[in-house]
C-alpha cells in the first residue's frame, strides 16, 4: 500500500540522513505529511461521495417500496369497484393484473436500491477507518516532526557554541588577553613611576619653606624685642 511505504521512508529519514547528507529528515518529512493531507482530503471527498451514494440507494429504495405499496392498494380499489358493480370483473381483472405487475416491479427495484446502499454503507465505514488512520498518523508525525525541528536547533547552538570554545586558543585570544595585561602592568608602573618623581619634587618644596619659615620666625621675635625696647618695656 503506497501510504505505508511512504510512511516507512517517512520514519526511515533520519537514518537515510545519516548515510547520504543530500537528505534532509525534515524536508522529507515535512514533504511526507503533504502527501498524507492530499490523501486526507481525497479520502475525505470519496467519503463524502460513497455516503451520498448511500443516501441516495437508500430514498430511491424508499421511493419504490412506496410506488409498490400504491400500485397494490390500486388494486384492490379496482377489485372493490368491480365486486360492487362499478367496473367489469374482466377489465377489473386486468388492470389489478397490471398493478400488481408494477407492484413487482418496484419491489425488485428496492430490493436492489436496499442491496446498493448496504454496499455503499460498508464502503463508506472502510474509508472512515482510513480518514481515522490518516488523521492519527498525521497527527503523530506533525508532533514528530516538532521535536524533530527542536532538537535541530539545539544541537545547532551546541555545535556553534562548541566550536567557538574551542577556536578560543587557536585564534590567539588568550595570548592577545595576556600581552594586553602586560601592557597594562607597564602602564600601571609608569604612572606609579611619575607619581613618585612629582612626590618627590612636592617634598622638596616642603623643605624649601619648612627652612625659610623658621627664619621668617626668628626675624620676626628680634623685631618684637626691638619694638618693646622702644617703649620702654622690659621682659
Amino acid at each position: 500500500m503506497n501510504i505505508l511505504n511512504r510512511l516507512f521512508k517517512i520514519g526511515q529519514s533520519e537514518a537515510h540522513a545519516a548515510v547520504n547528507q543530500l537528505e534532509d529528515p525534515i524536508k522529507m518529512t515535512e514533504q511526507g505529511l503533504r502527501d498524507l493531507r492530499q490523501d486526507l482530503d481525497n479520502s475525505l471527498h470519496g467519503l463524502a461521495e460513497v455516503k451520498a451514494m448511500a443516501i441516495r440507494a437508500r430514498n430511491e429504495s424508499e421511493s419504490f417500496r412506496a410506488k409498490g405499496a400504491d400500485y397494490e392498494n390500486k388494486a384492490v380499489l379496482l377489485l372493490q369497484r368491480a365486486h360492487k358493480g362499478e367496473l367489469e370483473a374482466a377489465e377489473a381483472d386486468r388492470l389489478a393484473g397490471e398493478a400488481l405487475l408494477k407492484k413487482a416491479e418496484n419491489e425488485a427495484q428496492a430490493a436492489r436500491a436496499a442491496t446498493n446502499q448496504t454496499q455503499f454503507e460498508h464502503s463508506a465505514a472502510q474509508l472512515d477507518q482510513n480518514v481515522a488512520t490518516l488523521r492519527s498518523t498525521i497527527s503523530q508525525w506533525e508532533n514528530e516532526l516538532k521535536t524533530l525541528k527542536a532538537r535541530v536547533t539545539v544541537s545547532t547552538a551546541t555545535i556553534t557554541i562548541n566550536k567557538q570554545m574551542a577556536q578560543l586558543d587557536s585564534s590567539g585570544t588568550v595570548a592577545l588577553l595576556e600581552r594586553m595585561k602586560e601592557k597594562v602592568a607597564v602602564q600601571e608602573a609608569l604612572a606609579e613611576s611619575y607619581g613618585e618623581i612629582a612626590q618627590a619634587g612636592k617634598s622638596l618644596d616642603a623643605e624649601i619653606d619648612k627652612a625659610l619659615g623658621t627664619a621668617g620666625a626668628t626675624k620676626a621675635s628680634a623685631d618684637l624685642q626691638a619694638l618693646k625696647a622702644k617703649l620702654g618695656y622690659h621682659d
